[in-house]
């Protein structure tokens, strides 16, 4: 995928709370995701008319309901957009809950080199004051300037990566942060400056994952996430196996601890061929470093796109 220069920028629509909308303008919670069309969050925002902009509504969700089925739709119809000579980024309008997922999700399955900017908002466009306008402009803004590429997070002015995003506020408009590495970029006053290189995939894993996640969704690999808490006995873990999973996620504390009696049934699954990665439950850090016998790290990852790359793993060795 060449990088990006003159040209269109298409605006995928997924729904979300940016096209959510509440009886009231002063409900900033008791909102519907997904009821606005993207054509009407462009058409919502005067200043996008200076751009060359093409939208496309490929679904209406609320984005704690995204489905593996979506995610393939979606990294097709982004490869495809992205293939076009005449396109020089792709946008892609999403919800808060799931976006660092899937920004992972595409980071690893596209390897893109030109821009694919996914911007979300906290509040209802029908709110007294939406942060959704601010960031569509902000993303198409990041889209269209050049030299930048690959997967983005577009969200309160800031320009965040793959790896580092996270939600770290269930309410507020700067709901989103980038553990310790911080932004990639700031948009301010509809300029980018640019704080750090751009993210990177590896293309020939890209390549590989593209073909594997052509198969049927149900074929996927299962992959799960259990929590290691205070009185925690291990007891959903053969259950979760059971049920078919063939990769595990322990969302441990601090430095990916976990709780003895999960750890034993972790290590019977994983003795089954079961793959078992530890992950951190804390919103930053990671699992630094990787004791003798201590079961794999995820490193960086945070749980949820842990079981992302655990499934994308089991997906090229099958």
């Amino acid at each position: 995928m060449p990088s990006n220069s003159s040209g269109h920028i298409v605006i995928l629509g997924t729904g979300g709370t940016i096209a959510g909308t509440a009886a009231a303008a002063a409900d900033n919670v008791g909102y519907q995701a997904g009821q606005l069309g993207v054509a009407q969050l462009v058409a919502a925002v005067p200043a996008l008319a200076a751009h060359a902009l093409e939208a496309r509504q490929l679904a209406q969700v609320d984005s704690k309901d995204m489905s593996h089925a979506l995610w393939q739709q979606l990294a097709a119809a982004v490869a495809e957009e992205l293939a076009r000579e005449d396109v020089q980024a792709v946008v892609v309008t999403h919800g808060t809950d799931t976006l660092e997922e899937t920004a992972w999700f595409l980071h690893r399955v596209l390897a893109a080199t030109k821009p694919v900017v996914l911007t979300a908002a906290m509040r209802p466009a029908s709110a007294l004051m939406p942060d959704g306008p601010q960031n569509l402009l902000d993303a198409v803004t990041v889209a269209a300037t050049p030299g930048t590429r690959g997967v983005l997070c577009v969200l309160a002015g800031r320009v965040l990566g793959p790896e580092d995003v996270r939600k770290v506020h269930g309410y507020r408009v700067d709901a989103f942060a980038a553990d310790e590495a911080g932004p990639v970029a700031l948009v301010q006053e509809g300029q980018v400056r640019a704080l750090r290189a751009w993210p990177q995939a590896d293309p020939g894993e890209a390549a590989a994952l593209q073909v594997a996640m052509q198969r049927p969704v149900a074929q996927w690999p299962r992959v799960d996430i259990v929590t290691s808490h205070a009185g925690c006995d291990g007891a959903l873990v053969p259950a979760l196996v059971a049920l078919g999973s063939r990769g595990l996620v322990a969302e441990g504390t601090g430095n990916g601890t976990l709780h003895a009696a999960l750890e034993v049934a972790l290590r019977v699954a994983q003795a089954q061929g079961v793959a078992v990665w530890r992950a951190s439950r804390c919103w930053a850090g990671g699992v630094v470093g990787q004791p003798e016998g201590a079961l794999p790290s995820a490193g960086v990852l945070t749980p949820a796109k842990a079981r992302v790359e655990l499934m994308l793993q089991l997906m090229l060795r099958a």
